[in-house]
């Protein structure tokens, strides 16, 4: 039986300057999706010939032309942006980019523009502006924490709350964190690290010391948690998988009046003592349902950091299953 014959189409580019940023420099974005899809693109005075297998000659066009279209609004197209396109295209060919690229959460110190770069990560967004209390679950790299924290610093700007809390358990705060020198603060510390990397991302340093001196901006573990009532506070709760039951009760039921909560987590990187459930698990059969909770859950199509991260989580999903 013979091979399909391959379709060719022709998209026509009417903005040089445009045309040329759709490219990229040395055409890298029209060869990375010939490298990813196996189209043949070429080039030509403001169009481009793509030839190839039907399905994938489609999702090329439909990826070229609301990349185009991204770039007619002003926005920046980078070669990760067009890996994020793609993939988000492949899995929903009904999907608008100007939806998810253009819905800007945030203006970092660094004058970076914070925006989702994903369905789900688009929906995460609109359930932290929509609900008080959010869980987003799912694989490192998917932008949960750092999400959820330009939310926060934006809202913040607004005034639409007075104060940030960031907070996580450390794991360790028994018999092995002793060992380490220093106070209770020293101790602590290193578990809310990655907290401070994403607020300096944020925030430029000298503004981000002065929020922490005021405590406009509270980073804390978990425990500090206890007996407190937190009103008119954007309150993230990371790493919520090494919570207990108990703990993820305790600090649910510290949101007072004005506050939002999102809680964020990855079930499969639990690291309590064996036997110990998971308080995030917990709270997914619980709580799933109530209204004004939202559930968002990552995979490894969400993940944002080096393309490699994705195949990694790939493989150990397919190992462990």
């Amino acid at each position: 039986m013979a091979a399909p014959a391959p379709a060719l189409t022709e998209l026509h580019f009417g903005d040089s300057r445009l045309f040329r940023e759709l490219l990229g420099n040395h055409d890298e974005h029209v060869k990375g999706l010939e490298r990813q899809l196996g189209v043949r693109i070429g080039v030509g005075d403001g169009t481009l010939a793509l030839e190839g297998d039907a399905v994938e000659t489609e999702l090329t066009a439909r990826v070229l032309g609301q990349l185009y279209g991204l770039l007619e609004e002003g926005y920046p197209i980078y070669p990760a942006d067009v890996d994020y396109a793609l993939r988000i295209l492949a899995s929903d060919r009904t999907a608008k980019l100007r939806d998810i690229f253009l819905d800007a959460v945030f203006i970092s110190a660094h004058k970076h523009t914070i925006t989702p770069k994903s369905v789900n990560q688009k929906a995460y967004i609109d359930a932290i502006r929509n609900t008080d209390i959010v869980f987003g679950i799912g694989p490192a790299g998917t932008g949960k924490t750092y999400l959820a924290m330009a939310m926060a610093v934006a809202e913040l700007m607004k005034n639409s709350f007075t104060r940030i809390v960031l907070t996580r358990p450390a794991v360790e705060a028994g018999e092995k964190l002793g060992f380490l020198p220093g106070d209770l603060a020293e101790k602590v510390n290193p578990y809310l690290r990655p907290l401070y990397d994403a607020l300096h991302d944020m925030v430029d340093f000298e503004r981000a010391r002065r929020m922490l001196e005021r405590g406009t901006i509270e980073v804390a573990p978990l425990a500090f948690m206890r007996g407190r009532t937190l009103n008119d506070s954007f309150v993230i709760l990371d790493e919520a998988q090494n919570t207990t039951g108990e703990q993820m009760k305790m600090f649910l039921t510290r949101l007072g009046y004005g506050s939002k909560a999102v809680i964020t987590g990855d079930v499969t990187q639990v690291d309590l003592p064996a036997g110990k459930p998971s308080g995030l698990k917990e709270a997914q059969a619980i709580l799933r349902g109530v209204v004004g909770i939202s559930f968002v859950t990552f995979t490894e199509r969400d993940v944002v950091r080096h393309p490699l991260v994705q195949e990694i989580i790939t493989a150990y999903d397919r190992a462990e299953r």
